[in-house]
């Protein structure tokens, strides 16, 4: 028998403990995940353990030197190499990691399943009401007379229940203090990321920052180079690289991006360094300084940060605090980026003044010339009022409503006319000089930039928006929303479109009941599939893919729930440190 045999027979025991004991912690912190009054008590142990097991590793890894025993080499049928430890090592670490996160999260306030189930309760309730209604109507069609009457009367009573409830479930979200815990947790989240950002855009040595150029001339509207510049923003974060936004020559504005808002850095704007090239890979530009990144539709190879993907750091809080953490990490970066000049600021307050834009008021934005007939569907003025009716019903349980006012923001100058007459019982704010400003032959000039950033602004301050989700100018305003309130994710109907993000990867859900199809159109689901959304039909059915079986077609919304993609973005523990001193 070789002399060292015996001794890797040893090694081999310890590491299968070592294995063993990080699989049983692994295990503990999921299960005991649920019961934070008794899981808090054991991670001091805990914590303990992996410090001795750290220092195991240590002394194997000094033992495999001593041994010098070749990489990969075999003895008896059993392979121990240097890259084992190495893996070892990494779950190690990665443990320790996810416990800190854990211990750092609020003491106080709701669990994160009474949120989640919170938020699943609401939308439920709401989808239900969808399928409802939907199904209801069809038998309006079939006879006349009574049978309608009773049907309209059917339709009232649910629609009563409908709001009751949700009168219910907001209390409940207000209860115990648990109002309080929100707003604290969205303005430390907020404030963490928005320092984060201002570190890695102000490096103390311009010269000698890595850098990532992103150009805002992308050949579309205002809400789509904004969202072109956030894309940028989220892989200048990933990759610890300092954006450096082109904006001369803007076709909204040709002083550039700094004209209208604040400088994304103040301390490094220039572009040079001593290396540049194109976007190759983030493990390919590891040496060059200065990388100049395509449009999204461009983009290969394509990095993991981008949406709907959130930061790995701080998801345990945002699934906690936000029904959807994808919205919420994009509206870091846009609130970071619309930081407004001393011009603006002045402009919205003295346009805020004139329209005597007030609360409550829900927002409505139409969207007509260039998107009807080619990105979108034609809807009438009638199909968004059913919507602000519903919602100021909603209003009416939890306020004083004086006035029904909207605030209408469309592109179609005749529309507000057309408003007023047909609803006279509410109080319209908008200014036709935006509409005529948002036409296709005056799009892109400065007076129709500072319409379209009013129209957002206003939009994002409402207490609710109906809108199509098609239209990137409604996307802007909605994700603005999530930077103004602690959970704002369920204040919106979108007439088309559920959000997204152009250039995304692929949005995802998983099915949690089975489902049997009800028709030719539906496909059959099982708990644990894998479903490719395309779309909700706001009628109680999503249209997806079943990734599983590959079969595309309905299935009820209530059966699935979000898959939300967690990326190990860099920490900026320095950041960090300086915003708690």
């Amino acid at each position: 028998m070789r002399p060292w045999a015996g001794s890797w027979r040893w090694i081999m025991l310890v590491l299968l403990a070592w294995g063993t004991l990080l699989f049983y912690i692994g295990g503990h912190l999921v299960r005991d995940s649920e019961h934070p009054e008794r899981s808090s008590r054991d991670l001091s142990k805990i914590l303990a353990k992996l410090e001795r097991l750290k220092q195991q590793n240590e002394d194997l890894r000094h033992m495999a030197e001593t041994l010098r025993l070749p990489d990969g080499q075999s003895d008896g049928g059993q392979v121990v190499s240097a890259g084992r430890l190495r893996t070892l090592e990494e779950q190690l670490i990665r443990a320790k990691e996810q416990i800190n996160s854990y211990r750092s999260l609020p003491g106080d306030g709701p669990g994160r399943n009474q949120e989640e189930l919170r938020r699943k309760i609401e939308n439920g309730v709401k989808e239900i009401w969808y399928f409802v209604r939907s199904e209801v109507k069809k038998l309006g069609h079939m006879e006349q007379g009574d049978l309608q009457k009773h049907i309209d009367t059917l339709l009232q009573e649910l629609g009563h229940q409908q709001r009751s409830i949700m009168t219910d479930l907001h209390y409940l979200s207000q209860a115990d203090g648990a109002g309080d815990w929100r707003e604290k947790e969205a303005k430390d989240l907020s404030d963490m990321v928005q320092n984060r950002i201002t570190y890695l855009q102000n490096p103390q040595d311009c010269s000698k920052a890595r850098k990532l150029v992103c150009n805002i001339n992308k050949g579309c509207g205002y809400g789509c180079q904004l969202h072109h510049v956030v894309y940028c923003f989220m892989i200048a974060y990933g990759t610890q690289r300092t954006l450096i936004l082109e904006s001369q020559n803007w076709r909204y504005a040709t002083g550039g991006w700094e004209t209208v808002f604040l400088p994304v850095s103040q301390t490094c704007t220039d572009r040079t360094g001593v290396t540049t090239g194109h976007w190759s890979g983030e493990a390919n530009d590891r040496d060059i300084q200065v990388v100049e990144l395509p449009i999204v539709d461009s983009l290969h190879p394509r990095p993991p940060y981008l949406p709907l993907a959130i930061p790995e750091d701080l998801a345990q809080r945002l699934h906690r605090l936000h029904g959807d953490p994808s919205v919420w990490w994009v509206s870091q970066l846009v609130k970071y980026l619309i930081r407004p000049q001393a011009w603006l600021e002045k402009e919205i307050q003295d346009t805020t003044a004139k329209l005597g834009f007030s609360h409550p008021i829900i927002g409505v934005h139409v969207r007509r010339t260039d998107k009807v007939g080619t990105e979108a569907a034609f809807h009438p003025i009638e199909e968004y009022m059913v919507h602000v009716e519903d919602h100021f019903q909603h209003l009416a349980r939890r306020m004083l409503v004086d006035k029904k006012r909207v605030y209408l923001a469309t592109d179609d100058p005749a529309l507000l006319k057309e408003a007023k007459a047909k609803y006279p019982d509410y109080e319209f704010i908008s200014d036709n000089s935006i509409s005529w400003s948002a036409g296709l032959h005056n799009r892109y000039t400065e007076n129709s930039l500072r319409g379209v950033i009013l129209d957002i602004h206003f939009l994002s301050q409402t207490n609710f928006l109906v809108c199509t989700f098609s239209s990137q100018v409604c996307r802007v305003a909605y994700e603005i929303m999530q930077t103004l309130h602690p959970d704002a994710s369920s204040h919106f109907h979108s007439l088309d479109d559920i959000y997204y993000f152009g250039g995304q990867n692929a949005h995802n859900q998983l099915a949690v009941y089975a489902h049997q199809p009800r028709s030719p159109d539906d496909i059959p689901l099982e708990p644990g599939d894998l479903i490719g959304v395309a779309g909700n039909h706001w009628d109680g059915n999503s249209k997806g893919i079943n990734r599983k079986t590959g079969r595309t077609g309905l299935y009820p919304s209530y059966k699935v729930k979000e898959k939300i993609e967690t990326i190990k973005y860099p920490t900026y523990p320095e950041a960090d440190k300086m915003l708690n001193q």
